[in-house]
């Protein structure tokens, strides 16, 4: 399989408060996770700034305006946009990279540049609902790149996997009503940010919520991923597989009571280059989201990437 990763300093320079869990340690572990021997063959890129309209594929122009609004013009200045989510002076340029970076990674695996890729950006994006950013999340970098898809590629069918471990209530919002594009999500509940009850399922069914139980582990996961996202996704025959790839279900993840360990990911990883290679010419991209346990992160990347670098 040909994997390439998407990267930029700029996600660096998204600034957050001290002891925010979103920081940009998080890009560094994943970083020394990638120096291993075994991703020599990795295609490292810079990821490219997208426009300020590409928000507006997901987005109404009241929540670019809003957000753009809330960056601050002073280095070193740290704006609250809502309860746990800040603005500094590089973060608009660190957001409109990640969806450049994602909006690349479409492009890659439509015009046969590369089987899959990883998008290692921030600030994260699921949460971020059609007019709310919330949850660390600006914009969402997930339906964004789906709406690429469509627009550009002309998907006809986009499946959004998100195993984070908080749901992606942002994706559900944006897609809710929308038979072109598939959400399934894995997540703890109750947990932050309250949604995705399994009978949330969508205006046409393609909501797919598969809430986990605190202190559960590989198990549970993996059944949730058998019975509920695997049927669906092979039901939808997706013409692309979009991966939130939050990492925080892992055991000695802070945020969370998920006791998953890396091998977890590389699992569920393997199962969706296996649907993918029945629907969708093993067109895959993968963004990060959350993962705020260091080591924890750093492995379970690791190994995601890894996964889809041998297929």
């Amino acid at each position: 399989m040909s994997t390439r990763l998407y990267e930029h300093p700029i996600f660096l320079e998204h600034v957050t408060p001290a002891g925010h869990p979103e920081r940009s340690d998080r890009l560094r572990a994943i970083n020394v996770a990638l120096e291993h021997p075994n991703f020599a063959s990795l295609d490292r890129k810079r990821a490219p700034q997208a426009a300020e309209e590409a928000v507006l594929l997901a987005h109404p122009e009241e929540h670019l305006l809003s957000v753009m609004r809330q960056v601050p013009q002073e280095d070193g200045e740290i704006n609250q946009l809502e309860a746990d989510t800040y603005a500094s002076q590089k973060s608009l340029e660190a957001a409109l990279t990640a969806i450049g970076g994602a909006m690349a990674a479409v492009d890659d695996v439509f015009t046969g540049k590369a089987d899959n890729v990883f998008v290692a950006s921030r600030p994260p994006g699921h949460h971020a609902e059609k007019s709310t950013a919330m949850g660390f999340c600006f914009f969402n970098n997930a339906a964004i790149a789906a709406r690429h898809a469509q627009k550009a590629h002309g998907a006809e069918r986009v499946a959004i996997v998100d195993w984070d471990v908080h749901h992606g209530n942002g994706t559900q919002d944006i897609f809710w009503d929308d038979p072109s594009v598939l959400f399934c999500s894995t997540h703890q509940m109750p947990l932050y940010p309250g949604s995705g009850a399994k009978d949330e399922s969508g205006k046409h069914g393609t909501i797919v919520n598969a809430p986990l139980s605190p202190n559960v582990g590989s198990d549970h996961f993996r059944e949730a991923f058998k019975s509920r996202v695997l049927p669906a996704l092979f039901d939808f025959r997706p013409d692309l597989i979009i991966i939130s790839a939050g990492f925080d279900a892992h055991h000695r993840d802070p945020l969370a009571q998920i006791n998953l360990v890396g091998e977890d990911f590389d699992w569920a990883t393997g199962r969706l280059l296996e649907v993918a290679d029945k629907s969708a010419a093993n067109r895959v991209v993968s963004l990060l989201e959350g993962g705020y346990d260091l080591e924890g992160l750093a492995e379970s990347a690791g190994l995601h990437i890894l996964r889809m670098m041998k297929g």
